[in-house]
């Protein structure tokens, strides 16, 4: 097949990769130093929708992955379909689900998916009100509304700090727009845990499970990230939990889009929090394969791709299950420093070779997720930078094996979690 990504971070470039090393034609658009090695980068910029219809068609492009939220919540797989071109990934109507936290809490509520007691705030003032209502001691979750890079949401222990939350989102344009309204939510207590499916509409399929790490520091301290690594496969979740989020979760969240007469055909990736009972409730969707779960679930992942993909955005998954890997894959992110506020970039990285070529051969991946080239040399470009991911026989082995590659790499303020797996060194 003759496919295009669209996106240049490291969710796109391990797209790239797994799609690549299944032998089809890849084209990216804008793409990064990274998946230059393995497609063809039209240097398209994602909010170019014209540009990128026309490159599809001219092309003769079978089909269009889109990676980032902003292009799915802006519309462009509509235009794509419009255009009659192959589109994995939601039209505008379904990537509300993640473009607005406010249009979730209510398809929820209305479609009975377990969720938080929440209430959506457009002033202080009803935001102080709704933090006395719902939370106990002030132990609630306060979101921006709308698109925020996955750093809109601060979790709250006490009053002061949800009010004063609130009032940096609402008062203070912390997120901008995508803060102009808030969702004030009670703060769950469990294990969170990040499960994606890909559906066609009609029928969905899970894909393997995977752990991230959201707070910059060591100890789930500081404040959230996009994602500072991630590990696959989860061993705390036994068959039963899997089964029982698809019957709470998933197939009700498919029979409430049909009921809104939404076609959603891409990923429906569920932010869950599981309860010590074991019960899963459901804090957010987003439209899209998460960063960085995705690069070690493809780590994982046995086989091609494409005709999953494909098999989605034309309303007919394949026959049968994916397979997997049973080994362990760990994904350690590097990022700039002033991450997750204002990063530093252009600052020059090296030990990218050196990282790769070692015993582990293809079981060492170094994904790009904010890079670029400046005189030949490959520079910061973005707050994640790298994302080094290895598979092992088991969480330790695939632990050292990522940190081996990450003490290769070096630019300068570079941040890194060194605890990224911890959690799963028990389970």
């Amino acid at each position: 097949m003759k496919i295009l990504i669209i996106g240049s971070g490291g969710r796109e470039h391990a797209l790239t990769w797994k799609l690549a090393s299944s032998g089809h034609t890849v084209f990216c658009a804008p793409g990064n130093p990274g998946m230059a090695t393995e497609a063809e980068c039209l240097g398209i910029a994602i909010g170019d929708v014209d540009g990128l219809v026309r490159a599809a068609s001219g092309r003769r492009i079978d089909l269009v992955v889109v990676g980032p939220e902003a292009p799915l919540v802006a519309g462009l797989a509509d235009r794509l379909r419009d255009s009659g071109i192959a589109v994995f990934g939601p039209g505008r109507r379904g990537a509300q689900l993640e473009g607005s936290k406010i249009a979730a809490k209510e398809f929820f509520a209305r479609h009975n998916i377990r969720t938080a007691e929440f209430a959506a705030c457009r002033t202080v003032a009803e935001a102080d009100a709704a933090i006395d209502r719902i939370g106990d001691k002030g132990d609630v979750v306060v979101k921006a509304d709308g698109l925020a890079a996955g750093k809109g949401v601060v979790l709250c222990s006490d009053r002061e700090q949800a009010r004063s939350a609130a009032r940096d989102m609402l008062e203070g344009q912390r997120f901008g727009p995508a803060g102009a309204r808030i969702v004030v939510e009670k703060r769950l207590l469990g294990r969170e845990l990040s499960v994606m499916a890909i559906t066609d509409g009609e029928r969905f399929e899970v894909l393997a499970q995977a752990e991230d790490h959201k707070a910059i520091y060591d100890g789930d301290r500081g404040p959230n990230t996009g994602g500072m690594g991630t590990v696959s496969p989860c061993r705390w979740v036994t068959p039963a939990l899997v089964d029982r989020i698809d019957r709470d979760i998933f197939a009700p969240t498919l029979r409430g889009l049909r009921a809104d007469g939404i076609d959603y055909r891409g990923v429906l990736y569920a932010g869950l929090m599981i309860e010590q009972t074991g019960l899963p409730w459901i804090l957010e969707y987003n439209c899209r394969f998460g960063d960085p779960e995705t690069q070690p679930i493809l780590a994982r992942f046995d086989g091609d791709l494409a005709p999953w993909l494909a098999g989605a955005a034309a309303g007919q998954l394949p026959a049968g299950s994916m397979r997997w890997d049973t080994r362990t894959s760990v994904c350690v992110v590097l990022a700039s420093a002033g991450y997750p506020g204002k990063a530093q970039t252009g600052l020059a990285i090296t030990g990218l070779p050196t990282a790769r070529a070692d015993a582990l051969g293809p079981d060492r991946m170094v994904f790009h997720a904010g890079t670029a080239v400046r005189d030949g040399a490959i520079v910061t470009a973005g707050g994640r930078v790298l994302g080094i991911t290895a598979l092992a026989a088991d969480l330790p082995s695939a632990r050292a094996a990522a940190y081996n590659a990450v003490a290769a790499v070096h630019f300068d303020g570079m941040q890194i979690r060194r605890d990224i797996g911890d959690r799963g060194k028990s389970a």
